[in-house]
């Protein structure tokens, strides 16, 4: 009789360059064991390819039957890279009972940019009642812009306290386009109505994305005949279905820095460090305290925007091996500036389209004079047509210009205002700019060997011959340059790092690491007075060029850095690792003497005795999250109820204000049978 084969977990990392794949057994040790572990191109016009290519190389290596796996996990950049970027699909934002004035508050006009917002009478008090609500406005837009958006954000006044009004904008829009539809109280119970309105509206620009992300993901499986669940990581390390996650994708942010404190938390055993995930857009960098990520109580920041998604307490900075490359405007000596934009690294570009990106280069370096554009390309991303859409006339001519074969910029543009219009494209996600980076700087050093080395060479090359304030070359030779870049990135790693232990000791961190002193002593500068800075801590090094630009990290930061075995696909791992977590809350209020008022999941109920509301409340909130929880994938949760009560003290009697009760409920995700 054939032994029934031992359940696999397959682990999936979608991050903005590569596509990283880990096949892990819970046999094996306390740790289980990595099978077998591969990385692929993520390809963002078709995701369905970066993943095949990774899943495929970790099935052929380990030689296993598909059927063996019984639960697929992924976590992901994309979200947090698009916001980075400031990337997402073009959406309405709806306000109900707001004014403009209230755009002006939390970044929210920043945010919303050029997008349509509409202002709708209605909202309700803190106690849930309600304004007139007028969506008359609202529905004669709605053709308009149902033509021209993919999706919208609804966020009306206190809907946290009764969300009658989010719901019927959310209906009708539902009704008159058939788009998708945000309402700010699926998203949080917070009070803060502009920060819930940005995290609604930046939920709303990402669900076409990770939409796409979990369409390619299960069709993958399903032609590979991998009938497991699938499962997505969270911004706080936990599990969620994937149907979970494609109606709240901006929980996603922040979901593959998260899945890698998980992973290097299971790789190292390390109790308490500094975790520092470069990838090739961001780098990402969290403390580890007593075995656990510290959480950020005030919301995820991600692209300079404070959301209210609850995540890990994690600083994004736009330094990866893909960063883009420029030199400083003005200086004697410019510095070398690294992103925060990612580029396509001309490697990559060469390695994938030959000739037509080497020649150009070399068009260019025969030239007497450098350019201002050389070695720039521009390309197309492969997204769909549709989210083309809205263009105005003179980003229509550029784009229609640009194609999928990179196309030299100083060939492409032929006036500085075109300059701008490309940012606007590159903004919308629509082309990508390929330039010199990091990762062409280790191809030329011989330190990176897995893209087109001659492409990587002539960028260097043609970045060398940039003038400093004095009309001289930069750098003598490709190699000097490259050097320069990677050294570079280490430094700016090192001050992240510190910048972020900076942050969680209460300080400002930039300003801090920018003080004089602190750079003296990262420096090991010598004097009369010597100064050292050092973390009390190890830092624990993540990501695949991770050997590579934190080789030096250690006298940079004071303590040791570990790098595992398997950083490389620390993310994929972790996200296999982790828990279903979910959380549920409602909210008793007194709106006048003897009344109270109990706002829980979409209902508003009234009470009039405190024990009866409080009882209610925590029933209600328990059987909402029994049933998140298996929306959210586990079968086997365990539930944890709390309530915190405010109460004050008049003349020796207490008085009731609110009670906030929170259901929490955990459990490893269900595998299949």
């Amino acid at each position: 009789m054939t032994a029934k084969p031992k359940p696999l977990f397959l682990g999936i990392d979608t991050g903005g360059t590569y596509t990283d794949a880990v096949l892990w057994s819970e046999q094996g040790g306390p740790k289980g064991k990595v099978l077998a572990k591969a990385k692929a191109l993520t390809t963002r016009h078709d995701l369905a390819v970066g993943i095949s290519g990774a899943v495929d190389a970790v099935l052929g290596k380990s030689a296993t039957d598909p059927s063996a796996i019984k639960l697929v996990s992924m976590s992901t950049t994309l979200a947090t890279n698009a916001l980075v970027e400031g990337q997402g699909g073009r959406v309405a934002l709806i306000m109900i009972g707001f004014t403009g004035a209230d755009l002006a508050r939390d970044g929210l006009k920043t945010a919303l940019g050029t997008d349509p917002v509409v202002f709708c009478p209605g909202g309700h008090d803190v106690h849930g009642n309600a304004a007139k609500l007028d969506l008359s406005g609202l529905e004669a837009a709605l053709p308009e812009l149902g033509a021209s958006v993919s999706g919208f954000a609804v966020c009306a006044y206190f809907a946290t306290r009764n969300p009658a009004h989010e719901l019927a904008a959310r209906d009708l829009i539902r009704e008159k386009t058939g788009l998708p539809v945000t309402a700010s109280h699926e998203l949080s119970a917070k009070l803060g109505g502009p920060r819930r309105a940005l995290t609604t509206l930046l939920n709303a620009r990402l669900i076409s994305m990770i939409d796409r992300l979990v369409a390619a993901t299960e069709g993958f499986l399903e032609a590979r005949n991998i009938a497991a669940p699938l499962m997505v990581v969270r911004g706080d390390g936990a599990l969620v279905s994937a149907a979970f996650a494609r109606q709240r994708p901006i929980e996603t942010i922040l979901s593959g820095p998260a899945a890698s404190l998980v992973g290097a938390r299971h790789m190292t055993g390390l109790d308490n460090a500094m975790v520092s995930d470069i990838g090739g857009t961001t780098t990402d960098v969290a403390v580890l305290d007593g075995g656990r990520p510290r959480l950020d109580p005030e919301g995820a920041t991600v692209g300079g925007f404070r959301t209210m998604v609850e995540a890990v307490a994690m600083r994004t900075f736009g330094l990866g091996g893909d960063s883009e490359v420029a030199l400083e405007d003005g200086a004697l000596n410019p510095k070398i500036l690294l992103g925060p934009r990612r580029l396509v690294p001309l490697a990559l570009a060469g390695m994938m389209h030959g000739a037509s990106v080497t020649s150009e280069l070399e068009r260019q370096l025969r030239a007497p004079n450098p350019g201002r554009m050389d070695g720039r390309f521009a390309l197309r991303t492969g997204v769909p047509d549709r989210l083309a859409a809205g263009l105005t006339a003179p980003e229509a001519k550029l784009y229609e210009l640009i194609g999928a074969v990179p196309l030299a910029i100083d060939r492409l543009l032929t006036s500085n205002a075109q300059n701008a219009t490309l940012n606007r494209l590159v903004s919308r996600g629509l082309v990508h700019i390929s330039g010199f980076t990091p990762s062409d700087a280790a191809h030329v050093l011989g330190k990176q060997a897995n893209w087109d080395p001659l492409a990587a060479r002539l960028a260097a090359e043609l970045f060398a011959r940039k003038r400093d304030g004095r009309g001289q070359y930069i750098a003598p030779s490709p190699e000097v340059i490259s050097e320069r870049v990677l050294l570079t990135l280490t430094r700016w790693s090192a001050e992240y790092i510190l910048e972020t232990a900076f942050a969680e000791d209460g300080l400002d961190g930039a300003a801090t690491v920018a003080h004089a002193l602190v750079q003296r002593a990262v420096d090991s500068h010598p004097g009369i007075a010597r100064l050292s800075v050092a973390l009390d801590r190890p830092v624990i090094g993540l990501g695949a060029s991770a050997p590579l630009h934190y080789a030096g990290l250690a006298e940079l930061v004071g303590n040791e850095c570990v790098v595992p075995e398997d950083t490389d696909v620390a993310n994929a791992l972790g996200a296999v690792v982790g828990q279903v977590r979910v959380s549920a809350e409602a909210r008793v209020s007194q709106p006048r003497e003897g009344l109270f008022r109990l706002a829980s999941g979409q209902t508003v109920r009234d009470f009039t005795d405190e024990a009866e509301a409080i009882a209610a409340a925590e029933a209600d909130v328990r059987a909402i999250v029994a049933e998140r929880a298996k929306d959210a994938g586990t079968d086997n949760a365990e539930i944890d109820v709390s309530t915190e009560f405010k109460v004050s003290t008049v003349e020796a009697q207490r008085m009731f204000i609110e009670a906030h009760v929170v259901a929490v409920a955990s459990g490893r995700p269900r595998i299949a049978v």
